[in-house]
Parts: C-alpha cells; sequence; structure tokens
C-alpha cells in the first residue's frame, strides 16, 4: 500500500480548504489506491481551532482516507517525545526550532515531516490555506494526479507516466523526488500595492532579492518573474514534464516531496520570514535529482487579514527578513550548484553535511550587503508614503537586530540539519498522541 501525507498547515479559518482537500485525499484514495495520512496541524486560536475540530468530525467517511487534526498542544506533545526519544542535547531548544513562538513556514512543514515519518507515509504533499482548487468541467483540478505514481521511481521507469521527457541520459537512473506546479492568481507575495503606486520602486525593491553583483538584465527578468506563478490562464488539459525542476516553476502550496529527501535535510526553521520552506526545492534541482513538474495549478488568493493594519506591517516585516535572507542563500546555493552530483551518496540520496558545511560557511559573510538591502528598503517606503512610510519609521530602530536575527536563523538552519536525522529515526517510533481524529 503506497501510504502518504497529504498535509495541511493553517493558522487561520479555512473550513472550505480543509474540505477540499479532504476531497483531495478521496480522490487520491479512490484513483491510486493510495492510502492517504491527511494530516491537519492546526495553529489557530482555540475557538478556530474547535470550528475546524466540527468540520472534521462532519467530513464524510472516505475509504483509504485517515484524518490527523492536530492543534499546537497535541503537536508539542509529539515533538516532546520524538526529541526526548532521540536523546538530544538542548531538548527545549530544539523545540523552539520546531514549534516556535512566531509564525515560521518552514517550521511547520518540518513538523508535518516528522509526523508523516511517524505515521509510515512515503511522501508529503502539502497545500496552503490560502489557496483553493481550480474547476475543469464542475470537478476540481487536483494536483495528486501528478505526484503519487512517479515519486521514488527511477526516471527510466517514471518517462512513461508523463507527457514529455526533458532529461540528460545519464540521469535516468535517479530517483524522482519532486511533483510539483505552481499557482494562478493574486502575486504568492503581497507586493502588488508596491507596484500599483510606483512601477519603478516596486522594481527596486523586488530586485532586492537577486544576488548583490547580477547584472542588470538578470536582475529585470527575476522581477518580471517574482511571485507570479503560472500567470492567470486556467486549467484546460494535462501536461507534465520530467526534467531538472526548476524552483522558480513551482510552488509550496503546489508541491509532492519523497521521504528520501525531507527525511534527510530539514527547511529552515526561521520565523517570520516568508520563503523559508522553499530551501528543498533548490537542494533537490542542484543535486541533479528528477522532478515532474505539471500544469494543475492551484489557485492562490489573499486572506482580509493581510489587508488590516496589523497584517500589513507583520506582512512586510517577513518580506524585509527573507530579502535578508538572501545574503546567506544565495551563497548556499551557489555552493549547491557547484557541488551538484556531489550533494548525493553511492545511494543517490542527498548528504546532510555538505549542506551544513556550506550554511556554517555563509554565516561568515560581509553583512555590508544586507545594509545596502535595509537602506534601498527605507528609502523606497518612505517614497510610497502612507503605510509604507509608517513602516520604514517601525523598521528603523530593529535594523541591528534584523541584521542578527537574519545570521542566527542560518545557524538555526544548520543546528536543526545535524539533528535532523536522530530526530527522524526516533519521530518513526513515536506515536503522533491526542488530538488524532
Amino acid at each position: 500500500m503506497n501510504r502518504v501525507c497529504l498535509c495541511l498547515p493553517t493558522n487561520r479559518a479555512c473550513p472550505a480548504t480543509i474540505r477540499a482537500v479532504h476531497e483531495e485525499a478521496a480522490y487520491a484514495a479512490a484513483h491510486f489506491g493510495a492510502d492517504v495520512q491527511l494530516l491537519i496541524l492546526d495553529s489557530c486560536d482555540d475557538r478556530t481551532r474547535a470550528a475546524h475540530a466540527r468540520v472534521v468530525a462532519q467530513l464524510p467517511p472516505a475509504a483509504g482516507v485517515t484524518v490527523h487534526h492536530l492543534g499546537e498542544d497535541a503537536q508539542a506533545g509529539f515533538l516532546r517525545r520524538a526529541i526526548r526519544r532521540a536523546g538530544l542535547p538542548d531538548p527545549d531548544g530544539v523545540l523552539d526550532l520546531l514549534l516556535p513562538a512566531g509564525v515560521s513556514y518552514g517550521s511547520c512543514t518540518d513538523r508535518a515531516f516528522l509526523l508523516a515519518a511517524a505515521l509510515g507515509c512515503r511522501s508529503v504533499h502539502r497545500r496552503d490555506s490560502d489557496s483553493t482548487y481550480q474547476m475543469r468541467h464542475g470537478r476540481k483540478v487536483f494536483p495528486v494526479h501528478h505526484e503519487l505514481v512517479p515519486l521514488g521511481l527511477r526516471a527510466a521507469d517514471a518517462a512513461g507516466h508523463v507527457t514529455v521527457t526533458d532529461l540528460a541520459p545519464d540521469l535516468a537512473g535517479r530517483p524522482v523526488s519532486l511533483a510539483g506546479a505552481s499557482f494562478i492568481g493574486e502575486l504568492s507575495v503581497d507586493v502588488a500595492g508596491i507596484r500599483r503606486l510606483d512601477e519603478g520602486i516596486y522594481h527596486d525593491v523586488v530586485g532586492l532579492w537577486a544576488p548583490a553583483g547580477c547584472s542588470p538584465e538578470d536582475r529585470r527578468r527575476l522581477v518580471e518573474e517574482s511571485f507570479t506563478g503560472a500567470g492567470t490562464t486556467p486549467f484546460t488539459e494535462d501536461r507534465s514534464t520530467l526534467t531538472l525542476v526548476d524552483p522558480m516553476r513551482v510552488d509550496m502550496c503546489n508541491i509532492a516531496l519523497h521521504h528520501d529527501v525531507y527525511e534527510r535535510i530539514p527547511l529552515p526553521p526561521a520565523t517570520d520570514t516568508i520563503g523559508s520552506d522553499y530551501f528543498l526545492l533548490h537542494l533537490v534541482h542542484d543535486a541533479t535529482l528528477p522532478g515532474v513538474l505539471h500544469n494543475r495549478h492551484i489557485e492562490n488568493f489573499h486572506t482580509p487579514e493581510r489587508r488590516t493594519d496589523t497584517g500589513f506591517l507583520a506582512y512586510q516585516t517577513r518580506f524585509v527578513k527573507f530579502l535578508l535572507s538572501m545574503l546567506y542563500f544565495h551563497h548556499v546555493y551557489d555552493r549547491m550548484a557547484a557541488a551538484g552530483a556531489g550533494l548525493l551518496d553511492g545511494r543517490q540520496h542527498v548528504r546532510a553535511e555538505p549542506v551544513v558545511e556550506f550554511l556554517r560557511e555563509s554565516t561568515g559573510l560581509d553583512r555590508a550587503e544586507n545594509v545596502w538591502r535595509l537602506d534601498r528598503i527605507d528609502t523606497a517606503y518612505r517614497k510610497l508614503g502612507g503605510r509604507y512610510e509608517e513602516f520604514a519609521e517601525r523598521l528603523a530602530p530593529r535594523r541591528e537586530e534584523l541584521l542578527d536575527r537574519a545570521r542566527r536563523d542560518v545557524e538555526d538552519f544548520a543546528r536543526l540539519t545535524e539533528a535532523w536525522p536522530a530526530l527522524v529515526d526516533a519521530a518513526r517510533g513515536t506515536a503522533p498522541g491526542s488530538g488524532t481524529s
């Protein structure tokens, strides 16, 4: 039986999404014979979580689907048991990395990876609460359709399950480690307001996530591609390509990863930082592991909370922290790209040791580039005025804190990566615990 984990992390009310993802789970079980562990990781307040529990209780039974709805107390209990079983030093520090007080896109997915190991799953398929499925002829377009069969197969064996193969012959024996698509609809990062106010400033701000030394033409191309997903064209028919998947072509709301990747290296646990959950996409690509790129794109939307004053300030902080993180991650990505297949062991599994080395190496970089980034953000946001100027005022006294935090986030990631093999092994023998339904 192909046991898989279909995961929905959420920190917002999303009853419709829970019902829709349950439909996708039932589709996977009915059409592919999968044993689907539907994992809802709920970080909402008590009232919202209780409402979600009522939605879960009312879901129709579906053969081959088991639903797990875990609030943060249940998640913390599982993590404490796994950390204790792993015998790691500083168990409270490890717990803080995996279940921090702030929002962490990487940590919530790391918890899904550990729970998937506990549940005996061979892959994790992630969706997001601020997205929905496209419709075609009155039916939802489920990405899982392209995810289940090829994952884990040798590329040569997966070739018969895709529309096109665009892969060098010498990669045919490597395992398919990723399957994904992107989204249509609103920008994945909430910066459209900047573009509406001033196209030039939008180019300057979004371009800050490029490497400092890139050419003006490369920066322009990056800005044009950034956060746009697959545009707005709706789904009409299936297309899939077996290839080395470009991380710019997929989104974490529409991704599936094989356990041979995520059981060896986690995602960065940085808090209040968008993009912290994309690291494994780069790793799979740079290690020359094949993947399937398909076109069952999910429909993205922005929740009203982002439009509030509090939501705006929180989101812009996450965006700035993302920009600062790129000083370190561009260095790591360059090193991984140069290493290529050297990131793999003799069994075609990714190796943690070089990744940890690259991460630790990056923390010694001169942070002058990030000082420059903060200067550019301050100037741009003050020119925009209104909410953006107010944000710049709030950001100014936090500069040193943010510069230090960006470096410590990478140090934390290296520390978690070193502990990860022991955590995964311990999770395999740890029951998810109470809160499972």
